[in-house]
């Protein structure tokens, strides 16, 4: 028996419109017995076709353009998936290879209890089981994934989202397959319940000794779970390494790595770049007495601003130096109005304390009469004061809009 479980050759989908789509391209790949080979890439790329079209699944226009897939059963027997009739074909789906969809949690009927649902899988699979062979299967596959025997009874609205999935999960368990493909099962989880989904699917497959092929958006996922990883782009696998070994980033461009790390990488770069371009152009607009302009960002720190000069983006961008000096004269007056709306928020406070007591003492004074007490007199005065301090805030947001605006303009001229 080999190691090999899934053979695909050269496999094409396309979608016979006007004009044709080619969804899979020349696709070549091979899956190991009790491997989880993780399917990324980003959306339109041709994951769920190929996922589909392994399995025959497709419908018009859908159309296996060519190619082959072998399914090298653990009796020793290669299957031609494409040459399967509709009867073989029924009979090897979900007892050879089963699928978790897409939308999986919405895939239970509503109106049907989980057992029975449960029990739909044997009875056309496994027609000379009893009712009672039945339930006892269904209860202990609801045991299998954490739901629980007493859920049988119990209707999808009554279960929780990863409750639901665990369900679609203990279906595609049902028969034993070999293989288990699983189209984005952690979609719309949180996150706990997705860390919770995937450790059981790990040790399903170490238990039971079946593969899968897992197919999501998200790459740090594949890296925890996956043995090997296969990137799709544009109907192609572009990329196929090992998971454990870091491969996958060359695909990415290098730096730009993937997970954490890669982000981390990329704001790094950032950070130095427009560091260095701050620190050659700022200066000439600020003067000598500005300091140091160089900014060294720290791994998660925000990119330092860039300030531009008349002269320097003249300079980089080959444009006419005067047509500049307008950036240059509104970055200074705003600049100015920065500075002063500053200086009038941290004087409103101190100026507002004495005034807010004045008009306290004034408040009581002139509504004595009507009994008002001094908690009622305060709350007014001070509702008063706050609403002075958020104007001159408002005011000085304003002026940092405008700021960042200029910065941004002097930014697109480079």
């Amino acid at each position: 028996m080999t190691d090999t479980l899934l053979s695909v050759r050269d496999f094409s989908v396309v979608y016979d419109v006007d004009p044709p789509v080619e969804a899979v391209k020349n696709v070549t790949l091979e899956l190991q017995r009790g491997e989880i080979l993780g399917l990324a890439g980003e959306s339109g790329c041709g994951k769920t076709t190929l996922a589909y079209g392994v399995q025959r699944l497709l419908r018009a226009p859908a159309v296996i353009a060519g190619g082959s897939v072998t399914f090298h059963d653990a009796s020793g027997v290669d299957v031609d998936i494409n040459a399967l009739d509709v009867d073989a074909m029924q009979k090897f789906r979900w007892d050879k290879v089963s699928m978790v969809f897409q939308g999986a949690m919405n895939a239970l009927n509503p109106v049907a209890t989980i057992g029975s649902q449960l029990e739909d899988v044997f009875e056309i699979h496994r027609p000379d089981m009893t009712r009672r062979q039945r339930r006892a299967e269904a209860e202990e596959l609801l045991e299998i994934v954490k739901v629980g025997r007493q859920r049988t009874r119990s209707f999808p609205h009554e279960l929780s989202g990863g409750m639901r999935q665990r369900v679609m999960i203990a279906m595609a368990l049902a028969l034993r397959p070999q293989l288990m493909v699983m189209d984005e099962p952690t979609t719309a989880l949180d996150v706990l319940v997705q860390r919770e989904i995937l450790k059981q699917i790990s040790q399903l497959r170490h238990e039971f000794g079946f593969s899968v092929i897992f197919i999501t958006h998200d790459l740090p996922l594949l890296l925890e779970i996956s043995d090997r990883i296969a990137i799709m782009r544009q109907g192609e696998i572009v990329e196929l390494a090992i998971a454990a070994d870091g491969g996958l980033r060359r695909v990415f461009g290098g730096a730009r790595g993937i997970g954490e790390d890669g982000r981390r990488q990329r704001r790094r770069e950032e950070a130095r770049r427009d560091s260095v371009a701050g620190d050659a152009m700022a200066r000439p607009l600020l003067g000598d007495g500005a300091g140091e302009l160089h900014h060294d960002a720290g791994e998660d720190g925000p990119p330092p601003v860039v300030v531009l000069s008349p002269e320097a983006v003249a300079r980089a961008g080959e444009i006419d130096a005067g047509s500049t000096r307008e950036v240059a004269a509104a970055l200074s007056a705003d600049l100015a109005m920065h500075r002063m709306h500053d200086e009038q928020l941290a004087n409103a406070r101190t100026r507002l304390v004495p005034l807010a007591k004045q008009r306290a003492q004034l408040d009581l004074e002139s509504f004595g009469a009507r009994r008002l007490d001094l908690g009622t007199a305060l709350l007014s005065t001070l509702a008063l004061a706050e609403a002075e301090v958020d104007a001159l805030a408002r005011e000085a947001e304003v002026a940092r809009d405008a700021v960042r605006i200029i910065f941004t303009y002097g930014e697109a001229r480079q």
